[in-house]
């Protein structure tokens, strides 16, 4: 047996299901088993309803949220000694060759961490979450982050 072979990995592939029904004018309910329901509609910019979630709103939160959950999973394998993440994001919807689109997403992270560590891991890890960020990798929008790092 040769010790110097690497494990083999099996990949998994996973379904999501969800299922939305329209409630009038712009409006509808978004479900999935097991989950709450979302009301959303159009956006007003579109004739829609304010105060109520949007297909953009949910794109954007889509980006931030899933960053999010990839920090605090390679932050954890990591031992970052995480106090608190806070973001808010940018979504920047352009009407270009016939059809809007997202161009651009940035997201502001906030990160607080204990004073000894060290900057640049939290950069490090910042780096990873958003090269394997599985929302952000299944895009076109280009993605920035813009963070704050405070150590406490």
């Amino acid at each position: 047996m040769d010790t110097g072979d690497k494990p083999k990995v099996r990949y998994k592939t996973f379904t999501y299901k969800t299922r939305v029904s329209w409630v009038g004018k712009r409006g509808g309910v978004l479900r999935s088993d097991g989950k709450a329901d979302i009301r959303m509609a159009s956006p007003p910019e579109f004739k829609g309803e304010a105060g109520v979630w949007s297909p953009e709103d949910l794109f954007v939160a889509s980006v931030e949220s899933c960053l999010l959950m990839t920090f605090l999973d390679l932050a954890g394998k990591r031992q970052l000694p995480l106090a608190s993440y806070e973001s808010h994001a940018n979504g920047v919807l352009e009407f270009i060759d016939g059809d809007y689109r997202f161009t651009r997403i940035v997201v502001f992270p906030t990160i607080v961490v204990a004073k000894t560590t060290k900057e640049d891991e939290v950069y490090a890890v910042l780096r990873d979450a958003h090269a394997h960020c599985l929302v952000a990798n299944s895009i076109s929008s280009i993605i920035e982050l813009n963070p704050t790092i405070v150590l406490q």
